[in-house]
């Protein structure tokens, strides 16, 4: 990286996507965008409460004190909430946010570029961040702890190291996977937050906000019928939500009755439990063609016409959380809770199984 780098310029023309401010309000008659779902204040944010509280004294603690705030760790599965929250912490220190993602930097050198051009105090938030290269996660260390970057200039046996000083910055890591974070990277967080699925009380809620968001008018219980469905997750529910609103507008539904909900998501083959129809799929395969397991994983995929790792990643989490499903030693079982679900009598007891 031959090219120098002025720090005196402001950096907030340079990706005027990735530093928008995001609302949960539509500007004039533009359409309403997934982003614009999303609350921009913590006290906006539905669910997570004790996070909340941690994070709402993380961040009040460096307002008065006057220094951007440690760097900050989101981990959870997806859909939870993990780049709201971001968005929401550069908004509530009223600072701009970088976005980029692990699978985005390609070499160490891309990651120098982004690290060398933010100002002082500025968020950058990097999705996915276990999917760093190596090279970039050790440059990442440095800049992290000592707010510096190295930059190699020449080849060979002339080359030199340059270290350039960062202002000081917060980094606010998104993972789905902590478990691959090296213990280096993750100790370099002063704050770790874990997301954890949402009740049906919590979604409901967010339901309801999102409805009023879109425009959706929802009788009472439909906001539960979506909860139901939307597997302990918000990204579900609110897409769940966007295709209960076509169902309303196609039908010409001025409010949207809980039967509405469940004759919309029934179209989507959704049903009451959330099982979608390769959730469906697998749990048939197992209880009728292999008598409720155990079955490997390799055949259960062949059975169900998918990728072994689509019915590992996909569904299984899910089946498996709701104890429709079983991992064990020798396959996946189908608990007596899927007999039930599918309305089949299994011919043995189904507990000897386990």
């Amino acid at each position: 990286m031959n090219e120098s780098v002025d720090f005196g310029t402001s950096n907030t023309g340079a990706n005027e996507e990735s530093l928008r401010m995001v609302s949960s309000q539509p500007i004039g008659n533009e359409p309403v965008s997934d982003e614009e779902l999303r609350p921009h204040v913590l006290d906006g944010f539905i669910g997570q409460p004790r996070l909340k509280a941690q994070l709402q004294l993380f961040l009040d603690a460096a307002r008065k004190r006057d220094v951007p705030p440690d760097h900050i760790l989101l981990a959870g599965p997806p859909g939870l909430g993990k780049t709201t929250l971001a968005m929401i912490v550069a908004n509530e220190l009223e600072v701009p946010i970088r976005v980029t993602s692990g699978p985005a930097v390609q070499h160490a050198g891309d990651l120098a570029s982004i690290l060398s051009s933010l100002d002082t105090g500025e968020v950058l938030f990097i999705d996915e961040i276990h999917r760093l290269p190596r090279a970039a996660e050790e440059l990442l260390y440095i800049a992290m702890e000592d707010f510096r970057v190295d930059v190699m200039v020449g080849k060979g046996p002339g080359a030199s190291s340059i270290p350039l000083t960062l202002p000081r910055f917060t980094v606010i890591g998104a993972t789905t996977r902590e478990g691959m974070l090296p213990s280096p990277l993750r100790a370099r967080f002063g704050f770790t937050a874990h997301l954890d699925f949402y009740p049906h009380e919590e979604l409901e809620k967010l339901i309801e906000r999102s409805a009023n968001v879109l425009g959706v008018n929802l009788d009472e219980g439909s906001a539960h019928e979506l909860a139901l469905r939307s597997r302990g997750t918000p990204r579900i529910a609110n897409r769940l939500l966007r295709r209960v609103r076509d169902w309303a507008i196609v039908h010409d539904l001025v409010m949207v009755r809980p039967s509405d909900v469940k004759e919309a998501l029934a179209l989507y083959q959704i049903d009451s439990e959330g099982l979608d129809r390769l959730d469906i799929a697998v749990l048939n395969a197992i209880i009728r063609n292999f008598n409720g397991g155990p079955v490997g994983l390799n055949n259960l995929a062949a059975m169900v016409g998918e990728e072994s790792e689509t019915v590992e990643t996909v569904c299984e989490p899910y089946l498996v959380r709701e104890g429709f499903l079983m991992r064990t030693p020798k396959g996946r079982v189908a608990t007596e809770k899927a007999w039930a679900h599918l309305g089949i009598t299994p011919k043995d007891d189904v507990s000897k199984l386990f």
